[in-house]
């Protein structure tokens, strides 16, 4: 840790040499961070880190904690076995608040439990705050009994006082709850119970609660505003906006900003008076919405981004002191993108984050007296970005004329040669969208001589809520033509070889690979289905749970529930236009995409003659998680595309 540091004014990084591409080693994409997660301490003295530590045969997490600026260990939170620190928040110079997870295995991802605990940076004052063990674990337990909840941390009070709001959300009901809850004594404070569940909070910066969202059982957005004189909250409509979604406050609680789209645009940014409702628009792009607000010294953003294209950062005001120490930093740091992650009270630490399309990013430390920026680590250092491939973003009109966009990333290739093209579709579908950040599946395939293509075809975010929804029940349709005229359009352009393509994803991606497929038999001499969906009967299965009743009702939106139309638009009752070899592979224990979809789509293909490579590990989930699975996979993947569309990897 605390690899380099340099004056501001001085060269922070040496020159990058021209790209080559010798071998990048498998390991250098599987192998898990030893460091994650910094968060900056508010009085600047220490800062929080997760390490993964080695116990007997396995690597745990554990939070970490560092005496600043000497970077001298002084303290570790231990969770007990199998129990993992999801996140965390400092709620005071010296305490941090801890959501809790469970390991259910060394092959599984961990998942949330709902549980919030908190602690003395030494590890010291442990107390249970919230969670199902609420009585047999606190010494409050006798006051409260278990929570039959799950909770998470809202935000932490900006008194530093050990205080931190949180949301419960009950296992059954139909009842959110906000708490004030005193991490030191474990005790709470009832501040809001608004019938309707799932609703998430926004509180002012005095920690008072202002809006609360969320979607109904028809999954239709909802938004709750309280008012101060009747002390009711009460349902804003609906039908007024396409989008309105309130997020942060300003310090002295008068205005507010808000992702906003009147009529189904890009979303804008914009900043609202919270009295007299006036609203500024700090960002706008007619082709892509805003995101990444980036904070400061303020409590209100100074700088935000588009979705589309390089990440090129927009200030509201040029002449901030923010702005101004964001474009020195970011000098230092050409050609990448440079994100503010905490800033301390006196505001004179800020911790910082620089990433690329080749790099997976760094964490620096930067002293405004000493004007001086230390690295901390990098996230998968065993990645050379100067190994890895350069992300182009593109630009092309579909059949229909609606203009797309996407990223091609290119591997080394000599200058007449055409390479084999990947067609990688991103998961979600709806709200997902690919971005020019570093990407794993794209670098690894690049290292290894492939094109990668990625699409935001319609039904992606980050283009407004019209574009959203062009994508609904269009899996089939629309959205496969989209991914075909990229393709074609990649060939177009010269570079890739058009007689050697492949199409591969992961969930709606493995859809859309299978379909693809299908669709052009001709064009597409593979296919890799990963955890993906082949039956569209199976999503929407009925239920008396409430969050799949929920989730039915998007999967009505997105597929409808015509089953003759279900079926006729599943991979499963395609397989016999499938002509080239496949490739399924899937996780047992999937609750996203359960294990039965790829075993329906192995048995269509069996049965149209066509039977299918196949890899399951029995214990991984809807994505692989164990560093043996996942370097599994790869190895499957990348000897199954250099058998099918060949390899033209420069050594």
């Amino acid at each position: 840790m605390f690899v380099r540091s340099a004056v501001l004014c001085g060269l922070l990084l040496s020159s990058q040499p021209v790209f080559s591409a010798p071998s990048v080693p498998l390991s250098a994409f599987v192998h898990e961070d030893q460091y994650s997660k910094p968060r900056l301490a508010p009085d600047g003295k220490h800062i929080a880190i997760t390490a993964r530590v080695a116990l007997n045969d396995r690597f745990v997490p554990v939070v970490m904690v560092y005496k600043l600026p000497e970077m001298k260990q002084t303290g570790a939170i231990r969770m007990p076995l199998f129990e993992v620190p999801l996140d965390y928040q400092w709620v005071s110079p010296t305490r941090l608040a801890i959501a809790k997870g469970r390991e259910f295995g060394s092959r599984e991802a961990p998942m949330g439990t709902g549980e919030v605990l908190s602690a003395e940076l030494d590890g010291s004052k442990s107390q249970y705050l919230f969670g199902y063990k609420m009585f047999l674990s606190s010494s409050r337990g006798d006051r409260y009994g278990d929570d039959y909840a799950y909770g998470y941390i809202e935000a932490v009070s900006r008194k530093r006082d050990g205080h931190l709001f949180l949301t419960s959300h009950a296992w059954e009901g139909n009842h959110s709850l906000l708490y004030d809850i005193d991490s030191n004594k474990a005790t709470r404070r009832l501040m809001a119970d608004l019938p309707m569940p799932d609703l998430e909070f926004v509180l002012q910066q005095d920690g008072k609660p202002r809006f609360a969202s969320g979607v109904d059982d028809q999954s239709h957005a909802v938004l709750f505003r309280l008012d101060d004189a009747s002390g009711r909250w009460n349902k804003l409509p609906g039908d007024k906006v396409r989008r309105y979604e309130p997020f942060q406050f300003s310090t002295d609680g008068k205005d507010f900003v808000a992702t906003y789209s009147a009529d189904g645009e890009p979303d804008k940014l914009v900043r609202e008076n919270l009295e007299t409702g006036k609203r500024t628009v700090l960002f706008e792009d007619p082709v892509g919405s805003f995101t990444g607000a980036m904070y400061g010294t303020s409590a209100m953003p100074f700088a935000a981004r588009s979705t589309v294209g390089l990440p090129r950062v927009r200030y509201f005001d040029e002449n901030n002191p923010d702005s101004v120490l964001h474009k020195q930093l970011s000098a230092q740091f050409p050609g990448q993108y440079l994100h503010f992650i905490d800033v301390t009270d006196d505001k004179n630490l800020i911790l910082f984050s620089v990433r690329s399309d080749r790099d997976p990013g760094s964490y620096y430390l930067f002293d405004r007296t000493a004007m001086k920026a230390d690295m901390l680590f990098s996230a998968m250092e065993s990645i050379d970005p100067e190994q890895m491939a350069e992300r182009r973003p593109i630009s092309l009109k579909a059949r229909d004329g609606l203009a797309l966009h996407g990223f091609l990333t290119m591997p080394a290739h000599a200058k007449d040669a055409k390479v084999p093209l990947v067609v990688l579709p991103h998961g979600g579908p709806h709200g997902i969208y690919d971005a020019w950040f570093f990407e794993e599946d794209a670098q690894f395939l690049a290292s290894r001589g492939y094109a990668v293509l990625q699409l935001n075809f319609r039904g992606s975010g980050g283009r407004g809520v019209d574009f959203l929804e062009a994508g609904y029940r269009q899996w089939a349709g629309k959205m496969i033509d989209d991914l075909v005229d990229a393709t074609r359009w990649a060939i177009a352009q010269g570079e890739v070889d058009g007689a050697r393509v492949c199409s591969y994803g992961a969930s709606y991606g493995g859809y859309a690979a299978m379909m693809l497929a299908a669709r052009e038999p001709d064009l597409y001499k593979c296919a890799v289905g990963y955890v993906g969906a082949y039956d569209l009967k199976l999503l929407a299965k009925p239920s008396n749970n409430r969050h799949d009743t929920v989730r039915a009702s998007f999967y009505r939106k997105y597929v409808g529930d015509d089953r003759e139309e279900l079926t006729r638009n599943s991979p499963i009752a395609q397989a016999a236009r499938i002509k080239s070899p496949v490739l399924l592979v899937h996780g047992g224990n999937d609750k996203i995409t359960p294990v039965e979809h790829a075993e329906s789509m192995r048995a269509a293909l069996i049965a149209a003659g066509r039977p299918p490579e196949w890899f399951l590990a029995p214990n991984e989930g809807h994505g692989f998680y164990d560093t043996a699975n996942r370097t599994a996979f790869y190895e499957k993947l990348e000897a199954f595309l250099g058998k099918h569309i060949g390899t033209a990897a420069a050594h």
